[in-house]
């Protein structure tokens, strides 16, 4: 896609940021969540499992965990991780037999742009695997947020990938067999504030290039209030995360 027609939703400089910031509070050895990157990174190696891919020359972009890193060495693949790399621009070290994205795509600017790149950056057959959160996720925390500003609402939350759009942008990107695959978690929270720490812990947090201002005392208090009145007879209030999971290759003739 043309730069010059791309809108600029997300900054650079943020999704970077808050890609380092999560993986120091990681490595920190304290109680940081990592719910969400264990369950792509598991879900990466089943599926390298399944297919049988036995990458030679792999690259993994985002805070891929250890288990992941370790089960691609493992298996003898020579292994590059980027935690910062950006997608939508060509990849150094290419080309790869495998390329896994941990997260990462959910705040690029250009991301028929990204499976482009991704796809150019394999070898003929290679794999790509790529996981985010979709569309559906965090319906709680966007209630809270409305709830909080009611009368006009400033864009605190990414726009997000509708799933049902993926795999035209896959086959418009010349990604071969491609394929679009979604679940959902279920995680019940006792407060607002672990929500959102736990999207922080994971590089989640807002990479937007216009982020709002800090909400204010009155409208935090709005938005604790209507996190807390979806909660359940326990006290604690479920939040849905949808994990969006795309998988394809380049073609054995290299287009």
């Amino acid at each position: 896609m043309n730069a010059a027609a791309v809108p600029t939703i997300f900054a650079e400089h943020r999704r970077v940021a808050r890609a380092l910031r999560s993986v120091a509070r990681l490595r920190s050895g304290g109680d940081a969540a990592r719910f969400l990157i264990d369950e792509m990174a598991e879900d990466m190696i089943e599926r390298l499992s399944f297919v049988r891919h036995a990458p030679a020359h792999a690259l993994l972009i985002g805070g891929a965990p250890a288990m992941l890193e370790a089960h691609l060495r493992e298996g003898g693949a020579e292994l590059a991780v980027d935690i910062t790399a950006n997608p939508a621009e060509p990849l150094a070290g290419s080309p790869f037999d495998f390329i896994g994205v941990i997260g990462q795509l959910d705040a690029v600017n250009d991301l028929p742009g990204a499976l482009i790149h991704l796809r150019n950056a394999l070898t003929p057959g290679g794999l790509v695997i790529a996981s985010f959160i979709g569309g559906q996720s965090l319906p709680a925390l966007r209630a809270a947020m409305m709830a909080a500003e009611p009368d006009r609402p400033a864009a605190r939350l990414h726009p997000m990938v509708d799933a049902r759009a993926a795999p035209s942008l896959l086959q418009r990107a010349g990604w071969k067999d491609p394929v679009v695959d979604t679940h959902t978690l279920g995680v019940r929270y006792s407060s607002l504030d672990r929500l959102v720490g736990d999207l922080r812990d994971q590089g989640l947090g807002n990479a937007l290039a216009k982020p709002a201002a800090p909400l204010g005392k009155a409208a935090l208090a709005r938005a604790r209030a209507a996190f807390a009145a979806r909660a359940e007879a326990d006290g604690k209030t479920t939040e849905t995360f949808e994990i969006v999971t795309l998988t394809g290759r380049r073609s054995l003739a290299g287009t």
